[in-house]
C-alpha cells in the first residue's frame, strides 16, 4: 500500500491519518499522433502526482493523491475520433463537487495537477475563491513547472505528442508506445498547417485550432528525438520541485494572509 495514492488505500489508514494537501491529476482522452496511447495525459499526470506526492511524503508532509480525472475538454478535437469532450463547464462542476468532498471531510488544500492543454481551469480558481474554504492552486505542468529547463534537456519545441511527452511515455509507459518492426517510432514529424493569418500564426491573436485542420495525425511537435533518458530528466525536475511546493502547503497555516 502507498498511503499517498487514495485508490490504494484503505478506510482503516484513512480514517486516521491527517491528510493535509490532496492533489487532483487531471488528463484526457484524445489521440496523440500515431504512437501514444489515447490515455497519455493521464498517464502522464498520474507519473508525475504520484512521484511528487511520494517525496513529500518521504519528508513528512501528509499528502494524498485522488484518483485522476481521465477526461477533459476535447472541442478542437471533436472530428478526431474518439475524442471523449468534457464541456469546460462540465468540468468546473466535477471539480466544485470534488472540492465540497474535500472541505466535508477537513481537506482544506488542493492542487490541480493538469496534463492537458485544452483544460483551462484559472477561471474556476477564481470563481470558487470566495465560494469554498478549500485554497486552489493549479499547475499545468507542461507550461511553467519546467519553461526554463526544457531548452537546455529537449530539442525541439512541443505542442501536443512531440519530443517532450514521448520522452516522458518512453521513460514511464514504453509498453503502450507504437514502434515499427525497426524499433523507430510509428509516428508522423507531427508537422502543423499555418492559418491564413499572420496575428494567429505570430501568437498574439488566439483561436481554439480544429485539430484536424491545423494537424496530419494530431500531432504537433516532433516526437522522433525524444528518449527515456529525456523523460527522466524532465521528471526529475517536476518531482523536485513539486514536492517541494507540497511540503511548505502543507506546512503553511490557514490563516487570513493566506497565501501571503
Amino acid at each position: 500500500m502507498r498511503p499517498w495514492i487514495l485508490a490504494e488505500t484503505n478506510y482503516d489508514f484513512v480514517k486516521s491519518c491527517d491528510y493535509r494537501v490532496a492533489v487532483l491529476p487531471m488528463g484526457a482522452t484524445e489521440p496523440h499522433n500515431l504512437h501514444l496511447p489515447y490515455g497519455t495525459d493521464t498517464l502522464e499526470s498520474e507519473a508525475i502526482a504520484g512521484r511528487a506526492c511520494e517525496a513529500a511524503w518521504n519528508q513528512g508532509a501528509r499528502v494524498v493523491m485522488l484518483p485522476a480525472i481521465p477526461y477533459g475538454t476535447e472541442t478542437n478535437q471533436n472530428q478526431c475520433r474518439l475524442s471523449m469532450n468534457l464541456n469546460p463547464s462540465t468540468l468546473g462542476l466535477v471539480i466544485q463537487d470534488l472540492v465540497e468532498s474535500l472541505e466535508g471531510h477537513g481537506i482544506h488544500r488542493l492542487l490541480i495537477l493538469n496534463s492537458h492543454g485544452g483544460n483551462e481551469f484559472k477561471p474556476l480558481l477564481r470563481e470558487l475563491h470566495d465560494t469554498t474554504s478549500v485554497r486552489l492552486f493549479l499547475c499545468d505542468w507542461f507550461r511553467g513547472l519546467i519553461g526554463d529547463v526544457k531548452g537546455d534537456i529537449l530539442e525541439f519545441s512541443d505542442d501536443h505528442a512531440g519530443e517532450m511527452e514521448t520522452s516522458v511515455a518512453l521513460a514511464y509507459f514504453p509498453e503502450l508506445v507504437r514502434r515499427n518492426e525497426d524499433g523507430s517510432l510509428a509516428a508522423d514529424d507531427g508537422a502543423t498547417a499555418d492559418t491564413r493569418f499572420q496575428a494567429v500564426n505570430e501568437g498574439w491573436v488566439s483561436i481554439t485550432r480544429p485539430w484536424h485542420l491545423l494537424t496530419t495525425n494530431t500531432g504537433s511537435g516532433y516526437p522522433h528525438r525524444a528518449s527515456a533518458e529525456k523523460g527522466q530528466q524532465l521528471m526529475q525536475v517536476m518531482v523536485e520541485r513539486l514536492s517541494g511546493f507540497l511540503v511548505q502547503l502543507a506546512d503553511a497555516e490557514l490563516d487570513d494572509r493566506f497565501p501571503f
